[in-house]
Protein backbone atom coordinates (compact mmCIF):
# COMPACT_ATOMS: atom_id res chain seq x y z
CA UNK A 1 0.00 0.00 0.00
CA UNK A 2 2.97 2.51 0.62
CA UNK A 3 4.84 1.83 -2.56
CA UNK A 4 1.23 2.69 -4.19
CA UNK A 5 0.69 5.76 -2.65
CA UNK A 6 4.12 6.98 -3.35
CA UNK A 7 3.52 5.69 -6.84
CA UNK A 8 -0.27 7.50 -7.08
CA UNK A 9 1.98 10.76 -5.55
CA UNK A 10 3.95 10.57 -8.48
CA UNK A 11 1.81 10.09 -11.01
CA UNK A 12 -0.46 13.53 -9.27
CA UNK A 13 2.58 15.25 -8.65
CA UNK A 14 3.55 14.58 -12.87
CA UNK A 15 0.19 15.54 -13.67
CA UNK A 16 -0.05 18.57 -11.93
CA UNK A 17 3.50 19.83 -13.14
CA UNK A 18 2.49 18.77 -16.67
CA UNK A 19 -0.69 20.91 -15.92
CA UNK A 20 0.97 23.86 -14.94
CA UNK A 21 3.50 23.76 -17.61
CA UNK A 22 0.57 23.68 -20.06
CA UNK A 23 -0.75 26.48 -18.84
CA UNK A 24 2.43 28.70 -18.98
CA UNK A 25 3.04 27.39 -22.50
CA UNK A 26 -1.05 28.67 -23.39
CA UNK A 27 -0.10 32.01 -21.41
CA UNK A 28 3.22 32.30 -23.08
CA UNK A 29 1.61 31.64 -26.68
CA UNK A 30 -2.03 33.98 -25.81
CA UNK A 31 0.85 36.76 -25.37
CA UNK A 32 3.03 36.05 -28.16
CA UNK A 33 -0.59 35.65 -30.43
CA UNK A 34 -1.10 39.16 -29.01
CA UNK A 35 2.32 40.77 -29.54
CA UNK A 36 2.39 39.21 -33.19
CA UNK A 37 -1.22 40.99 -33.71
CA UNK A 38 0.17 44.13 -32.98
CA UNK A 39 3.05 46.55 -34.44
CA UNK A 40 4.30 49.61 -34.07
CA UNK A 41 4.70 51.94 -37.74
CA UNK A 42 6.93 54.39 -38.26
CA UNK A 43 6.40 55.43 -41.54
CA UNK A 44 3.53 55.43 -43.60
CA UNK A 45 3.19 56.28 -47.03
CA UNK A 46 1.84 60.07 -47.78
CA UNK A 47 3.46 61.26 -44.73
CA UNK A 48 7.43 62.85 -45.39
CA UNK A 49 9.74 61.14 -42.65
CA UNK A 50 9.38 59.08 -39.38
CA UNK A 51 5.88 59.76 -37.75
CA UNK A 52 6.20 61.94 -35.09
CA UNK A 53 4.26 60.27 -32.76
CA UNK A 54 4.24 56.47 -31.74
CA UNK A 55 1.49 54.23 -33.51
CA UNK A 56 0.61 50.94 -33.01
CA UNK A 57 -2.18 49.12 -35.12
CA UNK A 58 -3.40 45.56 -34.62
CA UNK A 59 -5.62 43.19 -34.12
CA UNK A 60 -7.62 41.40 -31.06
CA UNK A 61 -9.83 38.71 -30.60
CA UNK A 62 -13.51 39.01 -29.73
CA UNK A 63 -16.61 37.26 -29.93
CA UNK A 64 -17.91 33.92 -28.49
CA UNK A 65 -15.08 32.12 -30.16
CA UNK A 66 -11.99 34.50 -30.64
CA UNK A 67 -13.36 34.48 -34.11
CA UNK A 68 -14.38 38.27 -34.57
CA UNK A 69 -10.90 40.82 -35.58
CA UNK A 70 -11.16 43.82 -34.15
CA UNK A 71 -8.99 46.14 -36.09
CA UNK A 72 -7.40 49.12 -34.25
CA UNK A 73 -4.81 52.73 -34.08
CA UNK A 74 -3.51 53.31 -30.87
CA UNK A 75 -1.73 56.84 -30.61
CA UNK A 76 0.00 57.34 -27.45
CA UNK A 77 -0.24 60.79 -26.18
CA UNK A 78 2.44 63.44 -27.37
CA UNK A 79 2.32 65.33 -24.36
CA UNK A 80 2.88 62.87 -21.35
CA UNK A 81 1.79 58.82 -21.85
CA UNK A 82 2.73 57.71 -18.64
CA UNK A 83 0.01 60.16 -17.26
CA UNK A 84 -2.80 60.95 -19.74
CA UNK A 85 -5.80 60.27 -20.01
CA UNK A 86 -6.62 56.96 -22.31
CA UNK A 87 -9.45 56.85 -24.87
CA UNK A 88 -11.21 54.65 -26.68
CA UNK A 89 -13.04 55.97 -29.56
CA UNK A 90 -15.87 54.73 -31.42
CA UNK A 91 -16.85 56.57 -34.70
CA UNK A 92 -20.22 56.42 -35.35
CA UNK A 93 -22.29 55.05 -38.51
CA UNK A 94 -22.84 52.40 -37.20
CA UNK A 95 -19.91 50.99 -39.18
CA UNK A 96 -17.89 53.91 -39.41
CA UNK A 97 -14.00 52.85 -39.35
CA UNK A 98 -12.01 54.55 -36.44
CA UNK A 99 -9.61 56.07 -39.37
CA UNK A 100 -12.74 58.35 -39.54
CA UNK A 101 -12.20 59.77 -36.66
CA UNK A 102 -8.67 59.68 -36.20
CA UNK A 103 -7.87 61.57 -39.75
CA UNK A 104 -11.31 63.77 -39.89
CA UNK A 105 -11.69 64.41 -36.19
CA UNK A 106 -9.04 64.44 -33.54
CA UNK A 107 -6.01 62.46 -34.36
CA UNK A 108 -2.76 63.58 -35.17
CA UNK A 109 -3.06 63.05 -38.96
CA UNK A 110 -5.01 65.05 -41.86
CA UNK A 111 -4.97 65.03 -45.74
CA UNK A 112 -3.67 67.73 -47.73
CA UNK A 113 -6.69 68.32 -49.61
CA UNK A 114 -5.18 71.11 -51.37
CA UNK A 115 -2.48 69.24 -53.33
CA UNK A 116 -4.53 66.22 -54.17
CA UNK A 117 -4.44 65.46 -57.92
CA UNK A 118 -5.53 61.84 -57.93
CA UNK A 119 -2.36 60.05 -57.11
CA UNK A 120 -1.49 58.73 -53.76
CA UNK A 121 -2.86 61.40 -51.15
CA UNK A 122 -0.30 63.10 -48.97
CA UNK A 123 -0.64 63.07 -45.16
CA UNK A 124 0.06 66.64 -43.15
CA UNK A 125 -0.26 66.51 -39.08
CA UNK A 126 -3.10 68.15 -37.57
CA UNK A 127 -2.07 70.95 -34.75
CA UNK A 128 -5.45 70.73 -33.24
CA UNK A 129 -4.89 66.60 -32.59
CA UNK A 130 -6.43 65.60 -29.56
CA UNK A 131 -3.37 62.83 -28.92
CA UNK A 132 -1.61 66.06 -27.43
CA UNK A 133 -4.02 65.73 -24.38
CA UNK A 134 -4.69 61.72 -24.63
CA UNK A 135 -3.51 58.12 -25.57
CA UNK A 136 -6.44 56.98 -28.01
CA UNK A 137 -7.58 53.73 -28.90
CA UNK A 138 -9.18 54.37 -32.52
CA UNK A 139 -11.59 51.41 -33.38
CA UNK A 140 -12.64 49.62 -36.32
CA UNK A 141 -16.02 48.24 -34.93
CA UNK A 142 -18.30 46.40 -34.80
CA UNK A 143 -17.54 43.64 -37.42
CA UNK A 144 -17.29 44.56 -40.63
CA UNK A 145 -16.34 48.15 -40.16
CA UNK A 146 -12.95 49.61 -42.15
CA UNK A 147 -10.58 46.29 -41.46
CA UNK A 148 -12.59 44.51 -38.94
CA UNK A 149 -13.81 41.11 -40.32
CA UNK A 150 -14.96 37.78 -38.62
CA UNK A 151 -13.77 33.97 -39.96
CA UNK A 152 -16.50 33.11 -39.51
CA UNK A 153 -19.92 34.21 -41.92
CA UNK A 154 -22.33 33.74 -38.90
CA UNK A 155 -20.66 36.23 -36.88
CA UNK A 156 -21.17 39.35 -39.15
CA UNK A 157 -24.53 39.62 -38.05
CA UNK A 158 -24.35 41.87 -34.85
CA UNK A 159 -25.89 44.44 -33.18
CA UNK A 160 -26.16 47.55 -30.80
CA UNK A 161 -25.94 44.83 -27.73
CA UNK A 162 -23.34 42.64 -29.14
CA UNK A 163 -21.25 45.13 -30.60
CA UNK A 164 -21.38 46.69 -27.24
CA UNK A 165 -20.27 43.33 -25.74
CA UNK A 166 -17.70 42.85 -28.26
CA UNK A 167 -16.28 46.21 -27.98
CA UNK A 168 -16.05 45.39 -23.85
CA UNK A 169 -14.17 42.29 -24.46
CA UNK A 170 -11.34 44.36 -26.74
CA UNK A 171 -11.28 46.68 -23.93
CA UNK A 172 -10.39 44.26 -20.84
CA UNK A 173 -8.02 42.27 -23.78
CA UNK A 174 -6.24 44.70 -25.21
CA UNK A 175 -5.70 46.36 -21.36
CA UNK A 176 -4.23 43.48 -20.57
CA UNK A 177 -1.91 43.25 -23.40
CA UNK A 178 -0.90 46.99 -22.55
CA UNK A 179 -0.48 47.05 -18.63
CA UNK A 180 1.60 49.85 -18.50
CA UNK A 181 -1.67 51.97 -19.54
CA UNK A 182 -3.93 50.06 -17.07
CA UNK A 183 -3.69 52.75 -14.79
CA UNK A 184 -4.09 55.68 -17.18
CA UNK A 185 -7.98 56.88 -16.36
CA UNK A 186 -9.90 55.50 -18.82
CA UNK A 187 -12.90 56.93 -20.66
CA UNK A 188 -14.86 55.93 -23.54
CA UNK A 189 -15.73 58.56 -26.32
CA UNK A 190 -17.12 58.61 -29.31
CA UNK A 191 -19.92 60.47 -31.46
CA UNK A 192 -22.95 59.92 -33.65
CA UNK A 193 -24.27 56.53 -33.63
CA UNK A 194 -21.93 55.86 -30.70
CA UNK A 195 -24.10 57.54 -28.82
CA UNK A 196 -26.14 54.02 -28.23
CA UNK A 197 -22.81 52.02 -27.98
CA UNK A 198 -20.45 54.11 -25.60
CA UNK A 199 -22.70 54.23 -22.68
CA UNK A 200 -22.96 50.63 -23.01
CA UNK A 201 -19.59 49.83 -22.97
CA UNK A 202 -19.15 51.75 -20.33
CA UNK A 203 -21.42 50.40 -18.34
CA UNK A 204 -20.60 46.96 -18.63
CA UNK A 205 -16.77 48.25 -17.34
CA UNK A 206 -18.11 49.14 -14.26
CA UNK A 207 -19.96 46.35 -13.49
CA UNK A 208 -16.41 44.28 -14.50
CA UNK A 209 -14.95 46.23 -11.79
CA UNK A 210 -17.95 45.37 -9.58
CA UNK A 211 -17.57 42.00 -10.39
CA UNK A 212 -13.85 41.85 -9.53
CA UNK A 213 -12.84 40.79 -13.27
CA UNK A 214 -9.07 41.37 -14.74
CA UNK A 215 -7.52 43.39 -15.67
CA UNK A 216 -9.17 46.36 -13.01
CA UNK A 217 -9.80 49.10 -15.61
CA UNK A 218 -9.59 52.67 -14.11
CA UNK A 219 -12.52 54.02 -15.50
CA UNK A 220 -13.41 57.42 -14.93
CA UNK A 221 -16.39 58.28 -17.25
CA UNK A 222 -17.45 58.77 -20.75
CA UNK A 223 -17.68 61.25 -23.61
CA UNK A 224 -20.27 61.94 -26.52
CA UNK A 225 -21.02 64.06 -29.31
CA UNK A 226 -24.28 64.58 -31.09
CA UNK A 227 -25.08 61.18 -30.03
CA UNK A 228 -28.02 59.02 -30.85
CA UNK A 229 -29.81 58.78 -27.69
CA UNK A 230 -33.26 58.21 -27.92
CA UNK A 231 -34.60 57.18 -31.26
CA UNK A 232 -37.75 58.16 -31.50
CA UNK A 233 -37.24 61.63 -30.07
CA UNK A 234 -33.95 62.42 -32.07
CA UNK A 235 -35.53 62.57 -35.04
CA UNK A 236 -38.74 64.10 -33.84
CA UNK A 237 -36.63 67.17 -32.19
CA UNK A 238 -35.39 67.88 -35.20
CA UNK A 239 -38.95 69.66 -36.43
CA UNK A 240 -38.33 72.20 -33.65
CA UNK A 241 -35.38 72.60 -34.31
CA UNK A 242 -35.90 73.32 -38.15
CA UNK A 243 -38.07 76.20 -36.68
CA UNK A 244 -35.95 77.61 -34.12
CA UNK A 245 -32.84 78.02 -37.53
CA UNK A 246 -36.10 79.31 -39.28
CA UNK A 247 -36.44 76.62 -41.85
CA UNK A 248 -40.55 76.49 -41.16
CA UNK A 249 -42.87 79.00 -40.69
CA UNK A 250 -44.71 79.94 -37.55
CA UNK A 251 -48.07 78.57 -38.76
CA UNK A 252 -46.49 75.48 -40.35
CA UNK A 253 -44.72 74.46 -37.35
CA UNK A 254 -47.95 75.40 -35.07
CA UNK A 255 -50.33 73.59 -37.32
CA UNK A 256 -47.58 70.35 -37.06
CA UNK A 257 -47.63 70.85 -32.85
CA UNK A 258 -51.44 70.58 -33.37
CA UNK A 259 -52.23 67.67 -35.74
CA UNK A 260 -48.79 65.63 -35.49
CA UNK A 261 -48.95 65.39 -31.48
CA UNK A 262 -45.53 65.08 -31.74
CA UNK A 263 -45.08 61.98 -34.16
CA UNK A 264 -43.35 63.75 -37.27
CA UNK A 265 -41.47 60.92 -38.09
CA UNK A 266 -44.00 57.69 -38.76
CA UNK A 267 -47.34 59.92 -38.61
CA UNK A 268 -51.00 57.91 -39.42
CA UNK A 269 -51.81 57.87 -42.74
CA UNK A 270 -55.44 58.55 -41.73
CA UNK A 271 -54.59 61.90 -40.29
CA UNK A 272 -54.22 63.29 -43.55
CA UNK A 273 -53.88 67.02 -41.66
CA UNK A 274 -50.27 65.92 -39.95
CA UNK A 275 -49.57 64.30 -43.25
CA UNK A 276 -49.67 67.32 -45.02
CA UNK A 277 -47.96 69.17 -42.81
CA UNK A 278 -44.77 66.64 -42.67
CA UNK A 279 -44.88 66.60 -46.25
CA UNK A 280 -44.89 70.68 -46.28
CA UNK A 281 -41.57 70.44 -43.54
CA UNK A 282 -39.97 67.85 -45.75
CA UNK A 283 -40.36 70.11 -48.99
CA UNK A 284 -38.76 73.12 -47.14
CA UNK A 285 -35.51 71.16 -45.50
CA UNK A 286 -35.33 68.39 -48.73
CA UNK A 287 -32.08 70.63 -49.86
CA UNK A 288 -30.76 71.15 -46.61
CA UNK A 289 -27.23 69.56 -45.67
CA UNK A 290 -28.44 67.55 -42.91
CA UNK A 291 -24.78 66.98 -41.07
CA UNK A 292 -23.58 70.98 -41.26
CA UNK A 293 -27.00 73.30 -42.59
CA UNK A 294 -24.75 76.07 -43.68
CA UNK A 295 -22.60 73.74 -45.70
CA UNK A 296 -23.76 73.14 -49.49
CA UNK A 297 -25.97 69.83 -49.94
CA UNK A 298 -23.87 67.33 -52.10
CA UNK A 299 -25.10 67.23 -55.79
CA UNK A 300 -24.76 63.65 -56.06
CA UNK A 301 -26.23 62.68 -52.74
CA UNK A 302 -29.80 60.98 -52.89
CA UNK A 303 -32.48 63.55 -52.11
CA UNK A 304 -35.00 62.46 -49.42
CA UNK A 305 -38.07 61.61 -51.15
CA UNK A 306 -41.43 63.95 -49.98
CA UNK A 307 -43.32 60.50 -49.33
CA UNK A 308 -39.96 59.68 -46.65
CA UNK A 309 -41.17 62.74 -44.77
CA UNK A 310 -38.50 63.18 -42.01
CA UNK A 311 -37.24 59.89 -41.44
CA UNK A 312 -33.29 59.82 -42.49
CA UNK A 313 -33.41 56.08 -41.58
CA UNK A 314 -31.20 54.41 -38.58
CA UNK A 315 -27.95 54.76 -39.93
CA UNK A 316 -26.08 58.24 -38.72
CA UNK A 317 -23.69 58.88 -41.08
CA UNK A 318 -23.78 61.13 -44.79
CA UNK A 319 -21.21 59.58 -46.62
CA UNK A 320 -22.25 59.32 -50.57
CA UNK A 321 -19.74 59.50 -52.59
CA UNK A 322 -18.94 61.17 -55.64
CA UNK A 323 -18.52 58.16 -58.24
CA UNK A 324 -16.75 60.50 -60.66
CA UNK A 325 -14.27 61.35 -58.02
CA UNK A 326 -14.30 57.43 -56.68
CA UNK A 327 -13.58 56.04 -60.18
CA UNK A 328 -11.18 58.85 -61.90
CA UNK A 329 -9.71 60.82 -58.63
CA UNK A 330 -7.33 63.03 -60.85
CA UNK A 331 -11.01 64.94 -62.43
CA UNK A 332 -11.30 68.15 -61.29
CA UNK A 333 -13.91 68.61 -58.46
CA UNK A 334 -17.23 70.82 -59.11
CA UNK A 335 -16.78 74.68 -57.74
CA UNK A 336 -19.62 73.41 -55.31
CA UNK A 337 -17.87 72.25 -52.97
CA UNK A 338 -19.05 69.65 -50.86
CA UNK A 339 -17.39 68.21 -47.49
CA UNK A 340 -17.77 64.38 -48.58
CA UNK A 341 -15.61 65.41 -51.44
CA UNK A 342 -12.79 65.19 -48.73
CA UNK A 343 -13.91 61.19 -47.88
CA UNK A 344 -12.43 60.52 -51.37
CA UNK A 345 -9.09 60.85 -50.22
CA UNK A 346 -9.59 58.29 -47.25
CA UNK A 347 -10.64 55.43 -50.00
CA UNK A 348 -7.95 56.08 -52.39
CA UNK A 349 -5.56 55.98 -49.48
CA UNK A 350 -6.61 53.02 -47.36
CA UNK A 351 -6.98 50.80 -50.49
CA UNK A 352 -3.41 51.24 -51.62
CA UNK A 353 -1.44 48.39 -50.65
CA UNK A 354 1.34 49.93 -49.55
CA UNK A 355 -0.78 51.52 -47.15
CA UNK A 356 -2.20 48.09 -46.03
CA UNK A 357 0.80 46.78 -45.90
CA UNK A 358 2.72 49.47 -43.73
CA UNK A 359 -0.60 49.07 -41.18
CA UNK A 360 0.21 45.74 -41.43
CA UNK A 361 -3.07 44.60 -42.68
CA UNK A 362 -3.72 40.68 -42.89
CA UNK A 363 -4.35 40.16 -47.05
CA UNK A 364 -7.65 39.00 -48.05
CA UNK A 365 -9.75 39.60 -44.93
CA UNK A 366 -11.81 42.66 -46.71
CA UNK A 367 -12.55 42.79 -49.89
CA UNK A 368 -12.40 47.09 -50.15
CA UNK A 369 -11.85 49.87 -47.40
CA UNK A 370 -14.72 51.81 -46.79
CA UNK A 371 -14.88 54.83 -44.54
CA UNK A 372 -18.24 53.64 -43.46
CA UNK A 373 -19.90 50.61 -44.29
CA UNK A 374 -23.51 50.85 -45.41
CA UNK A 375 -24.09 46.96 -45.56
CA UNK A 376 -23.58 45.47 -42.45
CA UNK A 377 -25.65 43.13 -41.22
CA UNK A 378 -26.75 44.87 -38.06
CA UNK A 379 -29.86 44.89 -36.10
CA UNK A 380 -30.90 48.25 -33.97
CA UNK A 381 -32.21 46.24 -30.21
CA UNK A 382 -31.57 49.27 -28.28
CA UNK A 383 -34.43 51.65 -28.57
CA UNK A 384 -32.91 54.18 -26.09
CA UNK A 385 -30.08 54.72 -24.26
CA UNK A 386 -31.25 56.62 -21.59
CA UNK A 387 -31.14 55.06 -18.44
CA UNK A 388 -27.76 53.82 -18.97
CA UNK A 389 -26.79 57.51 -18.36
CA UNK A 390 -29.07 57.57 -15.56
CA UNK A 391 -26.89 54.49 -14.00
CA UNK A 392 -23.70 55.60 -14.59
CA UNK A 393 -23.93 59.67 -13.42
CA UNK A 394 -25.80 57.75 -10.11
CA UNK A 395 -22.74 55.41 -10.05
CA UNK A 396 -20.00 58.08 -9.70
CA UNK A 397 -18.87 58.63 -13.12
CA UNK A 398 -18.13 61.78 -14.91
CA UNK A 399 -19.75 62.45 -18.40
CA UNK A 400 -19.30 65.19 -21.31
CA UNK A 401 -21.70 65.58 -23.80
CA UNK A 402 -21.17 67.91 -26.64
CA UNK A 403 -23.74 69.39 -29.55
CA UNK A 404 -22.24 71.00 -32.81
CA UNK A 405 -24.59 73.33 -32.74
CA UNK A 406 -25.51 73.17 -36.45
CA UNK A 407 -26.14 69.90 -37.10
CA UNK A 408 -29.93 69.05 -38.37
CA UNK A 409 -29.55 64.92 -37.61
CA UNK A 410 -29.14 64.61 -34.20
CA UNK A 411 -29.92 67.89 -32.76
CA UNK A 412 -29.02 69.80 -29.84
CA UNK A 413 -32.85 70.33 -28.76
CA UNK A 414 -33.16 66.02 -29.15
CA UNK A 415 -30.02 66.10 -26.72
CA UNK A 416 -30.85 68.48 -24.19
CA UNK A 417 -34.67 67.09 -24.28
CA UNK A 418 -33.06 63.65 -22.68
CA UNK A 419 -30.33 65.45 -20.46
CA UNK A 420 -33.39 67.35 -18.90
CA UNK A 421 -35.21 64.07 -18.14
CA UNK A 422 -32.81 62.50 -16.04
CA UNK A 423 -34.11 65.34 -13.55
CA UNK A 424 -30.04 65.94 -12.36
CA UNK A 425 -29.94 68.95 -10.38
CA UNK A 426 -27.95 71.77 -11.84
CA UNK A 427 -24.85 72.79 -10.31
CA UNK A 428 -23.52 74.87 -13.25
CA UNK A 429 -26.40 77.17 -15.41
CA UNK A 430 -26.20 78.35 -18.63
CA UNK A 431 -23.74 80.17 -19.78
CA UNK A 432 -21.16 80.80 -22.57
CA UNK A 433 -17.46 79.15 -22.65
CA UNK A 434 -14.86 80.48 -24.38
CA UNK A 435 -11.96 80.24 -26.38
CA UNK A 436 -9.28 82.42 -27.48
CA UNK A 437 -11.65 85.31 -26.00
CA UNK A 438 -14.68 84.11 -28.28
CA UNK A 439 -17.68 82.70 -27.28
CA UNK A 440 -17.32 79.03 -28.40
CA UNK A 441 -21.21 77.57 -27.22
CA UNK A 442 -23.14 77.50 -24.07
CA UNK A 443 -22.65 74.68 -21.10
CA UNK A 444 -24.49 73.64 -18.06
CA UNK A 445 -23.47 71.20 -15.79
CA UNK A 446 -26.03 68.50 -13.41
CA UNK A 447 -24.96 65.90 -11.24
CA UNK A 448 -26.78 62.93 -9.30
CA UNK A 449 -26.26 62.79 -5.21
CA UNK A 450 -23.30 65.51 -5.37
CA UNK A 451 -21.09 63.47 -8.18
CA UNK A 452 -19.16 65.07 -10.87
CA UNK A 453 -21.95 64.57 -12.98
CA UNK A 454 -22.26 65.55 -16.49
CA UNK A 455 -21.17 68.49 -18.56
CA UNK A 456 -23.02 69.82 -21.49
CA UNK A 457 -21.98 71.82 -24.21
CA UNK A 458 -22.78 72.98 -27.50
CA UNK A 459 -20.25 73.54 -30.17
CA UNK A 460 -20.86 77.18 -31.79
CA UNK A 461 -20.91 76.28 -35.61
CA UNK A 462 -20.54 73.22 -35.64
CA UNK A 463 -22.02 70.56 -37.48
CA UNK A 464 -22.33 66.74 -36.85
CA UNK A 465 -18.81 65.42 -35.83
CA UNK A 466 -18.30 68.75 -34.28
CA UNK A 467 -14.41 68.31 -33.96
CA UNK A 468 -14.27 68.45 -37.93
CA UNK A 469 -15.67 71.37 -38.37
CA UNK A 470 -14.46 73.36 -34.90
CA UNK A 471 -11.18 71.10 -33.76
CA UNK A 472 -9.56 74.52 -32.16
CA UNK A 473 -12.64 74.54 -30.26
CA UNK A 474 -13.18 71.37 -29.68
CA UNK A 475 -9.48 70.09 -28.79
CA UNK A 476 -10.37 72.90 -25.74
CA UNK A 477 -13.12 71.58 -24.51
CA UNK A 478 -11.52 68.35 -24.14
CA UNK A 479 -8.64 69.65 -22.60
CA UNK A 480 -10.32 71.36 -20.06
CA UNK A 481 -13.07 68.74 -19.31
CA UNK A 482 -9.93 65.80 -19.26
CA UNK A 483 -7.94 68.43 -16.94
CA UNK A 484 -11.44 68.96 -14.28
CA UNK A 485 -11.24 72.20 -15.30
CA UNK A 486 -14.24 74.49 -16.02
CA UNK A 487 -15.60 74.96 -19.12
Amino acid sequence: MAVNKRSSRRTTGTATAKNFLGFVLLLVLRINTFAAASTVVEYLPGYSGRLPFKLETGYVSVGDFDEIELFYYFIESERNPVKDPLLLWLTGGPGCSGFSGLVFEIGPLTFDYASFNGSSPTLLSNPESWTQIANIIFLDAPVGTGFAYSTTQESYYTSDIKSAKDIYKFLRKWIQGHPKFSKNPLYIAGDSYSGKIVPQVTLLASKGIIAGEKPTLYLQGYMLGNPVTDLDSDQNSRVEYQYRVSFLSTELYESAIENCNGNYIDPDPENSACVEDVRQIAKCTLKICDAAILEPKCSYAKPRSKEMGLNWGSKFFDDDMPLDLLRSPSKKRPENWCRNENYVLSYVWANDQSVQDALHIRNGTIPDWTRCNKSLAYEDDLNSAVPYHYELIEAGYRALVYSGDHDMLIPYVATEKWIHSLNMTVVDDWRPWFVDGQIAGYTFKSTINLGDGMAYATVKGAGHTAPEYKPRQCLELADRWLSHYPL
